[in-house]
């Protein structure tokens, strides 16, 4: 049985909504510190980041393993994936949407077949179960 990993990350707040900030932490320390505000998240003010994209991120990485992982498994592993993620937040509602945008290069693969497993992929990420609440996209190409 495979051995639970925990990830981490912590946010220190000051302050009211409206006019108050934060700094985000991940525990491993693969990226500095990021300031956050509800002008970023509300607004999409520059220069910080929002628990959207933070999402995404996580989104975007995991949809290219998950894709990776089952081209591999059908025996056509994958050369690149390039995986995007836009995650839609409206003030008052929450989010609204994700829409993951995938180009790859698959030697010996059908369009037909790629489709199918991206598809399948979608379903399959770990991140999109999680998140399964919220309507998810898939924009796929195969890049020749």
């Amino acid at each position: 049985m495979p051995k639970p990993v925990n990830s981490s990350a912590s946010t220190v707040w000051e302050g009211d909504l409206a006019s108050g900030s934060g700094r985000t932490t991940v525990a491993s320390g693969a990226f500095p510190t990021v300031d956050v505000s509800w002008r970023s998240r509300a607004e999409g003010a520059g220069g910080q980041t929002t628990p959207e994209e933070l999402i995404a991120a996580a989104h975007a990485s995991c949809y290219s393993m998950a894709l990776s992982h089952e081209l591999a498994g059908k025996g056509t592993p994958p050369t690149r994936v390039e995986t995007s993620a836009t995650v839609t937040f409206v003030a008052g509602e929450g989010i609204t949407g994700i829409t993951l945008t995938v180009e790859a290069t698959v030697p010996d693969i059908s369009e037909e077949d790629f489709l199918a497993v991206a598809e399948s992929a979608k379903t399959g990420c770990p991140v999109s179960a999680a998140l399964a609440a919220v309507t998810i996209t898939l924009e796929a190409s195969l890049v020749a």
